[in-house]
């Protein structure tokens, strides 16, 4: 495989547990190639550091089966200004295509495109099909699935996926799943693109609890807690609502974990504590307000401290990631910026790897239904 936007190489691991193997990867940022090649290594050269514009498809390896690419979402997350796939960052898009475009005869028989679901809602939909009718251009059938990283780690993070075919399972009822919501409906029924939707099995349901399980144990002593004054001051931004929920946590018997944002609320900056045992989108570390933090709350006891780099990993599907030569901001960057390797892994096992043998598996439309919930420890410490 080929891994465009490669980051710190969570795809890569994903895929790799799937049987995939990189032959070829480019970032253009220095730190996460860091990261990337301390978990891979430095030999045989697969990783390229540089921007994509300076890659030609001349110089890839020939005879790749896929090709994966998670673009940049700045311009398509609803944190960022929303310039779509005409932004300077997610506008790379088109660099990808093009670079898949001169590999001309060799190119992948399957192209992945990962990203925000903001994607699906960008110019009204306009950029969605822009990027669907980009790979039509390119020979590739083009299927559109929205997965939560929830269904597999005990964080909330939707993305988006198009993946594209050059040979579309054929003989198979086009079928629907409840990873093609209602809102990904009118791609399916656009006649200008060219679309399919494979069979599929139906995917784990989401998670319900799991953030204790990914938390590290950190003793009262650590200097990663926060001192009483920063304490006392994060307690005093809370909203009514918000402080209810503390303090209900905090008297009632045993240990639980919360994760909570910081807001600013009518020119205010405030904390907000999630309700639920699940952690927050992980965001990349850029301030203070993208950052996530922890609190331990129960038994009379009240916690805080920011998220640490190994609770990002194995949030991330990636808890065994060598991150000893990483600075913690480096680390927060390249996690918030990355895709969930659990997720990768089913999308390979149930989907791409079929797609690239030709041998689709029979699905008993019967066992669609989600199964029961699982313990969150089943997929929390995946990597």
């Amino acid at each position: 495989m080929l891994e465009f936007f490669a980051g710190i190489g969570l795809a890569r691991l994903g895929l790799e547990q799937a049987g995939f193997r990189v032959v070829w990867a480019n970032d253009y940022e220095l730190a996460k190639r860091e990261m990337y090649q301390a978990n891979f290594g430095a030999g045989g050269g697969e990783f390229v550091l540089g921007d994509i514009r300076n890659v030609c498809g001349a110089g890839l390896p020939a005879g790749a089966g896929l090709a994966w690419g998670s673009s940049p979402c700045t311009d398509l997350s609803l944190a960022g200004g929303r310039a779509g796939l005409s932004g300077a960052e997610s506008g790379a898009f088109w660099e990808y295509a093009r670079v898949l475009g001169e590999l001309g005869d060799g190119k992948p028989p399957v192209a992945v495109l990962e990203n925000v679901t903001g994607l699906a809602t960008s110019h009204g939909g306009e950029d969605l099909a822009a990027a669907i009718r980009a790979f039509n251009a390119l020979g590739y059938s083009v299927d559109v699935l929205s997965i939560d990283a929830r269904r597999f780690v005990p964080q909330s993070r939707p993305r988006l996926f198009l993946v594209g075919a050059l040979n579309p399972p054929t003989g198979y009822p086009q079928t629907n799943s409840e990873l093609r919501p209602d809102w990904l409906q009118r791609v399916f029924a656009d006649p200008t693109l060219r679309t399919h939707r494979a069979q599929l099995p139906a995917p784990p349901a989401p998670l319900m609890a799991g953030l204790g399980l990914c938390v590290e144990d950190l003793p009262p002593g650590d200097g990663r807690w926060w001192d009483g004054r920063r304490t006392a001051a994060f307690l005093e931004s809370l909203s009514a609502v918000q402080r209810a929920r503390v303090d209900r946590l905090r008297l009632s018997p045993g240990i639980e974990y919360r994760t909570a944002y910081r807001r600013t609320r009518a020119g205010r900056a405030v904390w907000e504590v999630r309700p639920d045992d699940i952690a927050g989108c992980l965001r990349t570390a850029r301030g203070g307000s993208s950052k996530q933090a922890v609190a331990l709350l129960g038994n009379g006891c009240f916690h805080v401290r920011w998220m640490t780099p190994r609770e990002y990993a194995t949030l991330m599907g990636a808890s065994h990631y060598k991150l000893d030569t990483a600075r913690v901001n480096q680390s927060l960057f390249g996690f918030g910026d990355a895709v969930a390797v659990p997720v990768v892994e089913w999308l390979a096992r149930h989907y791409l790897k079929p797609l690239l043998s030709g041998e689709w598996p029979k699905t008993d439309s019967s066992k669609h239904a989600n199964p029961a919930p699982r313990r969150a420890e089943s997929r929390a410490h995946t990597s």
